[in-house]
């Protein structure tokens, strides 16, 4: 595949073993993972990063093979979901670093195109999220959006 922004192409790093069922090595249950999920997520943690550390402290390799559900999945159940989905609201957080960045450094050209990029990135990925029922249909990005504290 090519990149969106760039004139090359890209390989994205490993591919996941393909896993039909949860292996049997995997000591934790289905309940404690729920549970893990939601102290993570009360703990502050990003659904990436719980995925991870039930990878790594856990030895859980895949959440949906072990529950049956993705973490997103039992985030909902629990009505824990953000607002703001968390991949949008790390790109519009970004958007804000850049705009604190160019609001001292007036003149750079390079740091303007990459807030374009982002900004651009942001509207295609909440143009998916309100063709999904995600977002409401009336919510859109603006720069003073990216200067509220996005969590």
């Amino acid at each position: 595949m090519a990149r969106i922004h760039a004139k090359r192409k890209g390989r994205h790093g490993s591919t996941r073993p393909f896993l039909k069922e949860n292996p049997s090595w995997v000591s934790v249950e289905a309940g404690e993972i729920v549970d893990f999920v939601a102290k993570m997520h009360g703990e502050g943690y990003t659904q990436a990063v719980i995925g991870t550390r039930l990878r790594d402290l856990y030895a859980v390799p895949n959440v949906k093979l072990a529950t049956g559900k993705t973490i997103r999945e039992i985030l909902a159940e629990k009505k824990l979901t953000p607002e703001i989905p968390e991949d949008l609201s790390a790109l519009i957080r970004r958007a804000e670093g850049l705009q604190a960045h160019l609001r001292i450094h007036r003149k750079d050209v390079s740091n303007k195109r990459g807030l374009q990029l982002v900004e651009s990135k942001i509207r295609r990925l909440s143009r998916y999220y309100k063709e999904r029922g995600v977002l409401p249909a009336d919510w859109d990005y603006s720069r003073k959006l990216a200067e509220l504290p996005v969590k």
